[in-house]
């Protein structure tokens, strides 16, 4: 249909620019000289101004909507016409001006942030923040919300959550998370010095490289690189690079770091390139596409099954640090459960209470109860009330995550949904597959990512993250898999 071929070709181009501001990201975060900061702002700027202008333009809207009247669209095609629209009416709220205005903000902002966390000092980055906080309130006020301004940022990440039902979410998390860890507290803890011994950088990193080969990662497709914080980035499905940062004092910072984004990596991989540009060649949610990172780190990188398969290999590389650790002690130290003030380095329980006071400091920012200018005091006084740890600096504290430097307030609870619905997708997948942790013991995840690709990554956006869930699991998410899941686990490793 030529009018489908028109609307295909022009989404294709619009895709080809933000890969382009993609690829310009990527370099910002792994190569760019500090003088090159100011003009890379300038460019990316340019560039999302180009794509957003062709993306609202007037006649776009009206051929989508002859699109949808014409009736004479295959479903996938007329899924991702439906889309576009819904995309397309959000975006005409935003004026070209403002989006150019953001991606300047933004892009200083991040530079601002670097800057900080080499300083150790929350105020070289206070102003850039107030600016990305005076975005997020002003992007809330354009799309425009029915309960609550943050709903309104939710949605980008997350499409049709909601604040109060998070509320609840989180909720659950402290009624019956924060008591399962307090029982495991009360239990003898598990040692796991053996990680924080000396790692050689080169040897992790190509180890990092083995176990990404064996999730299936395709490096014919993609690379990993050294960054402040790692990330995934997509420019096609055909491109999709992860990075990864390395301490030499601490062997699980890369280890771990490099399952996560493969994971994600395996997700953009597994997207379709016949829809590139088009809504069914993207992800879900991020809430989805974080499920299928945190699936690979913890219910499988972390589990006893895995290192079955991995660990004669770790301790041959490192065999004077782990010459003396069993594959049981190794397995219980990788999964020590007790508080950190890094939340990339927490463990799989505690991290919810690192994105719970994420959610809670931006729900207050967006409410306007809470302002940049107290935002370090607020942030130390929550990690004293709910985890127990006194923040020593800025670096460890405030300043220690990237997201908000890129403008992305109302991220983080898809971190805690990504957990969630892992939990309730790996359960499924046992029943789907009764020989998958044998298989995964042996050094074999193939079926695994089969499985991922054919009820997950295949079908882009077609569904919400709620239809997708009930689709696989036949149920809503549920927080119930989560904590069975983690008290069967956990409750094994200490005792209970």
């Amino acid at each position: 249909m030529e009018q489908y071929e028109s609307y295909k070709n022009k989404m294709r181009q619009i895709a080809d620019i933000n890969g382009a501001i993609s690829v310009l990201a990527w370099d910002k975060e792994v190569n760019l000289p500090k003088k090159g900061a100011a003009a890379r702002s300038q460019q990316m700027a340019t560039l999302s101004g180009m794509a957003h202008e062709l993306f609202t333009a007037a006649d776009f809207g009206q051929e989508l909507t002859a699109l949808i009247e014409s009736n004479n669209l295959t479903p996938e095609q007329h899924q991702n016409v439906v889309l576009t629209l819904k995309d397309y009416n959000k975006s005409t709220k935003l004026p070209t001006e403002f989006v150019i205005r953001r991606s300047q903000v933004v892009s200083e902002a991040y530079h601002a942030w670097i800057e900080a966390r080499e300083a150790n000092d929350f105020g070289v980055y206070k102003e850039d923040l107030k600016k990305i906080v005076g975005i997020a309130r002003e992007t809330a006020e354009l799309f425009g919300y029915e309960d609550h301004p943050y709903d309104a940022l939710l949605d980008m990440y997350e499409p049709n959550a909601k604040t109060a039902d998070l509320t609840v979410l989180f909720k659950d998390v402290r009624e019956q998370l924060v008591n399962f860890v307090k029982i495991l507290k009360e239990k003898s803890q598990v040692e796991n010095d053996f990680l924080s011994k000396s790692y050689d950088k080169d040897k992790q990193w190509n180890f990092g490289l083995e176990l990404l080969k064996n999730m299936g990662y395709d490096f014919d497709a993609g690379r990993q690189d050294i960054s402040a914080h790692p990330f995934t980035i997509t420019f096609a499905p055909t491109d999709v690079r992860v990075t990864t940062r390395v301490d030499e004092h601490d062997l699980g910072n890369m280890t771990w770091s490099c399952i996560h984004e493969g994971g994600h990596g395996l997700y953009e991989q597994g997207l379709s390139w016949d829809y590139y540009g088009l809504p069914l060649g993207e992800a879900c949610s991020l809430g989805i596409h974080e499920s299928q990172a945190r699936m690979w780190e913890n219910n499988v990188g972390r589990s006893q099954a895995y290192w079955q398969a991995h660990y004669s290999d770790l301790q041959a590389v490192f065999s004077e640090n782990l010459k003396d650790i069993s594959p049981s002690d190794f397995y219980k130290g990788i999964n020590q459960i007790a508080p950190n003030a890094i939340r990339t380095e927490a463990d799989e329980l505690h991290y919810h209470f690192h994105v719970l006071i994420r959610f809670e400091i931006e729900k207050e920012l967006m409410e306007g109860t809470l302002e940049v200018d107290d935002l370090d005091k607020v942030w130390n006084q929550k990690y004293a009330e709910y985890m127990g740890i006194e923040i020593k600096d800025d670096r460890q504290g405030i300043l220690q995550d990237i997201h908000w430097s890129h403008g992305s307030i109302g991220y983080f609870p898809t971190y805690s949904l990504g957990s969630f619905y892992a939990a309730q997708f790996f359960a499924q997948a046992q029943k789907d597959m009764p020989d998958l942790i044998q298989e995964i013991s042996e050094g074999n995840s193939s079926n695994l990512l089969s499985w991922l690709r054919q009820n997950i990554h295949q079908h882009g956006r077609y569904f919400t993250p709620e239809e997708l869930c009930m689709k696989i699991t036949g149920e809503k998410l549920n927080f119930k898999y989560f904590m069975d899941y983690a008290k069967q686990k956990f409750g094994a490793i200490y005792g209970i």
